[in-house]
């Protein structure tokens, strides 16, 4: 009987040992050949940026290519339905903002794709707030300041954004809404003439990201009031969060990483771990810092829940604001 239950046990180890040997077979066949990342966006931007110098430092932990690809068109749509119809075998990935995976869903109906269903979530990869830039001649210095102007002169005050319906443009409609104040929404066809207009004084404001008004704060051709989270920068220390004026008005882009849903959850770790290494590099930490944005390298869970939460947000805001796609 002891030799029965003792043959039992070596058994079922040896079937443990060998599930466990077949389990990091099939982890270590992948990848087996190149991933691709696709942006919906144009060479150039932020995210692209980013995921260009993090691609080489993945390649080096996967022991295979991550090539980066530029699907432009429609606000990310093109690239992210492209993704969604690709094999779900983690070969082809998807890196979008926060536009992409919750304000798009909220705003626009019959997308060809529905985030929830058709991709799953592998991690946040960063995250960076906006500047409030304001024209020089603008008379204040201070959010308080701004908060007075704009309620003493209502629907008077102007503020640019890239385009209608996008991040840029939510920020100011929630800092309306946060405030009080009635600022008029300028949209224009991308960050440049938006920012080129502010400096020429058509406008009086803009909520921007960092790297595309730097320069001109640099110059003294525009000026900073606040940052629109409610900590300080590392990149600009002395200028003040918008929540020290305004508590709870935080708002944040971010990059998050998916794969088309179906993509074996050992290969969603496996990419998550290497993100989540990769951010560390100093290379890439020095990008993050120049472009003002924080490394983040969330779990898939906590990208999911951060997205669902993301749209419920911003789907109240377009409620409230009656904003509406081009």
């Amino acid at each position: 009987m002891f030799f029965r239950a003792l043959f039992v046990k070596i058994l079922i180890i040896i079937q443990s040992l060998f599930l466990i040997q077949i389990s990091n077979l099939h982890a270590q066949s992948y990848p087996n050949k190149s991933i691709h990342i696709t942006i919906g966006f144009p060479p150039g931007g932020a995210i692209d940026t980013i995921m260009r110098v993090m691609a080489p430092k993945m390649s080096k932990q996967l022991g295979q290519s991550v090539v980066v690809e530029n699907k432009a068109g429609a606000g990310g749509i093109i690239g992210m339905q492209y993704v969604a119809r690709t094999e779900a075998d983690g070969y082809n990935l998807f890196m979008g903002t926060m536009g992409n995976f919750s304000i798009t869903p909220a705003l626009v109906k019959d997308l060809p794709y529905q985030v929830y269903k058709d991709f799953q979530p592998i991690t946040q990869v960063a995250a960076s707030p906006f500047i409030i830039f304001i024209n020089p001649q603008l008379p204040v210095k201070t959010l308080a300041e701004l908060i007075a102007f704009a309620k003493a002169n209502p629907k008077n005050v102007y503020f640019s954004s890239s385009g209608n319906a996008g991040l840029p443009h939510m920020a100011g409609e929630m800092f309306n809404q946060a405030t009080g104040t009635q600022m008029i929404h300028v949209p224009y066809k991308g960050s440049a003439p938006s920012i080129t207009d502010l400096m020429g004084g058509q406008v009086q404001l803009t909520f921007e990201a960092i790297a595309i008004g730097l320069p001109h704060l640099k110059s003294g051709r525009l000026k900073a009031l606040a940052t629109t989270d409610n900590k300080r920068l590392t990149i600009l220390p002395d200028l003040p969060a918008a929540a020290e004026t305004v508590p709870g008005y935080v708002v944040k882009n971010w990059f998050g990483l998916a794969a088309p849903s179906g993509i074996p959850m050992d290969r969603v770790l496996l990419i998550q771990k290497v993100v989540s290494l990769v951010l560390q590099d100093p290379e890439v930490l020095k990008t993050l810092v120049d472009l003002g944005v924080e490394p983040i390298g969330d779990s898939p869970n906590q990208f999911g829940a951060l997205v669902r939460q993301e749209t419920e947000r911003w789907q109240k805001l377009l409620q409230n604001s009656g904003i509406k796609s081009d």
